[in-house]
């Protein structure tokens, strides 16, 4: 089974939902059949690379709140992430994430998207350094998922690298009809919205996993030669 994750490392409810998927996903009996996949999708596609400002003035600009508006958004966030076991630094820095896609699809590559989405989450809503300002932060950050780090620095510099799978990926999201984040896509059957409970997401998982259509074998010849229980018979 497929679980795909459509998210924006700039969305607190993304790093927590991804949290309680991990909860329900590690306690599921069929852990082991099910694949994880993320998804690229920008909350602000129209920012620059560069323009970064404080959350705060962000929502209260993007919102019309007051800044003890957005400050008390902060703390509601902050005893959110604290319920799942996650830290929050109230006041983070927020920019474009395009460029951050691309390093992920450059990852998913190299068979470490999983390990950045994680270390991204961390170094964004964890950590005091921000994550917009230098790429050689996110270069850092590559390298400690095991990325090569002028590789990586390649792909940060290069505009085009990997731009066309993430807008594949936002395409498809339109296509889905997603109009938010974090969303969770089991088999291509159900979707899940928001940052829900780890047990909304046992229940999605393990009704997904009970839902997939059964192996439909193509008819061919009988004897075809096969292993089973009893080992390889050799034909006289």
């Amino acid at each position: 089974m497929k679980v795909e994750i459509w998210s924006d490392i700039t969305c607190p409810w993304c790093y927590v939902a991804q949290a309680r998927f991990e909860k329900a996903l590690d306690a599921f009996p069929h852990r082991a059949g099910v694949e994880v996949v993320h998804k690229s999708y920008e909350l602000e596609p129209g920012r620059a690379k560069g323009d970064v400002e404080p959350i705060i003035k962000v929502l209260m600009k993007g919102k019309g709140w007051s800044e003890a508006q957005a400050l008390a958004n902060e703390r509601n966030l902050t005893a959110q992430s604290a319920g799942e076991g996650l830290p929050y630094v109230a006041g983070r820095d927020h920019g474009s994430t395009f460029h951050i896609h691309r390093l992920l699809h450059f990852a998913k590559a190299r068979g470490k998207q999983h390990e950045l989405v994680k270390a991204l989450y961390r170094a964004n809503f964890a950590e005091e350094e921000s994550i917009f300002v230098d790429d050689e932060r996110l270069v850092a950050l590559a390298v400690e998922v095991g990325l090569d780090a002028d590789a990586a620095r390649a792909v940060l510099a290069a505009p085009n690298a990997y731009a066309d799978d993430v807008r594949a990926d936002e395409r498809e999201a339109a296509q889905l009809g997603v109009s938010g984040v974090p969303f969770f896509v089991f088999d291509r059957q159900y979707g899940v919205s928001g940052a829900q409970s780890a047990e909304a997401f046992t229940r999605a998982l393990t009704q997904a996993w009970g839902d997939r259509p059964p192996l439909l074998t193509v008819a061919g010849a009988e004897d075809a030669h096969a292993c089973g229980p009893d080992g390889c018979p050799v034909p006289h």
